[in-house]
């Protein structure tokens, strides 16, 4: 359930997500427990499954923008931090059961897609499940506002799920489309992750718009930088598998902007690649090719690194703290990890 982190970031002088993570280690062995209490179930399945994805090493980056967010923004008991942050990794981890089926995913996090061992079906349920203790969790707080944010979110999460159905394989998806896509999948929830800490403390609305703000920027910035690595050597030191997004056939904005400047012949490959699904071994060489040759994964970090901008400006109208600046890395590091 840890968070692996190389050692030598800050000897190289690169961002890193250490500062927050020491910030909210205490906080987050809370979450942890809390996540563990609330995956049980006399059901079987239920904790095997939920088990199988909560403990396969992901960041936990979203929790942890939570315990930050409460934290600066000057909340000291240890309930709301812990139950809010718990209830946003139920609904990340729900959310990625549920892509996994949509996508036909059979890898997560270099494992087997929990739909691969328990089918697609239990896939859905528990993370059906998961949303439903998260909301138990949110109701624990007291805080109607924060049980306004998450469910807002949810259900635009869900929307973005649907848009995401409708563009698969559609070679023809425009940037402003897949740009509406990724704010609903990945950004509602990050930046409903940053907010409720605000709302939670009942700061003044100008500082939970910064925070929803602050949040949203970071979630487009995390994406694209996921986008442009899946098809960089670099996905392989962080234990993904290069290209799979490519083999699933997922029109991403880096495939978007080739598409938008090749010639017939590079938009025919795509077509035929993505859309029609047939692939053979050299194929994502050559999409890899036709990437550099268009400046498309260049171009999908420097947009990345607008919305990084974004994200940190949102935090200036809060006062310096050791808090603030962690938030600031952990924007750098997110970004930085396409190099």
């Amino acid at each position: 359930m840890g968070v692996v982190i190389p050692m030598d970031e800050k000897e190289r002088g690169k961002a890193s997500l250490q500062p927050l993570l020491d910030l909210t280690s205490t906080d987050m062995g809370a979450v942890n427990g809390e996540i563990l209490s609330h995956a049980t179930s006399h059901v079987e399945m239920i904790p095997e499954l939920a088990g199988h994805l909560i403990n396969s090493g992901g960041k936990r980056l979203r929790p942890m923008v939570t315990v930050a967010s409460c934290r600066m923004c000057g909340i000291d008991d240890d309930l709301a931090p812990v139950k809010l942050a718990a209830a946003v990794e139920f609904m990340h981890t729900a959310t990625l059961l549920h892509d996994d089926v949509v996508d036909e995913s059979d890898l997560r996090r270099g494992k087997p897609a929990a739909r691969m061992i328990w089918g697609n079906q239990a896939s859905v349920l528990v993370g059906d499940y998961l949303l439903g203790q998260a909301f138990r969790m949110m109701v624990e707080t007291g805080s109607l506002e924060c049980l306004r944010i998450l469910s807002n979110a949810a259900s635009v999460i869900a929307e973005g799920e649907v848009l995401q159905l409708a563009a698969q394989k559609d070679i023809t998806t425009t940037e402003d489309a897949y740009m509406k896509i990724i704010d609903a999948k990945t950004a509602a929830l990050f930046s409903a992750a940053a907010e409720v800490g605000a709302a939670v403390a009942e700061r003044p609305r100008e500082e939970q718009e910064a925070m929803e703000s602050f949040g949203r920027n970071l979630g487009v910035a995390f994406q694209l930088v996921d986008d442009a690595l899946d098809y960089s050597g670099k996905q392989a030191e962080l234990g993904k598998e290069v290209g799979d997004d490519f083999r699933e056939g997922k029109v991403t904005l880096p495939v978007i902007l080739s598409y938008r400047r090749g010639d017939a012949v590079q938009r025919e490959f795509w077509s035929e690649k993505l859309e029609k699904g047939l692939q053979g071994d050299t194929d994502l060489l050559q999409a890899i090719r036709y990437l550099e040759e268009h400046g498309a994964i260049d171009a999908t970090v420097e947009r990345a690194r607008h919305y990084g901008a974004k994200a940190r400006d949102a935090l200036a109208i809060f006062p310096q703290s050791a808090l603030k600046s962690s938030l600031i890395d952990a924007v750098d590091f997110c970004i930085e990890r396409v190099h």
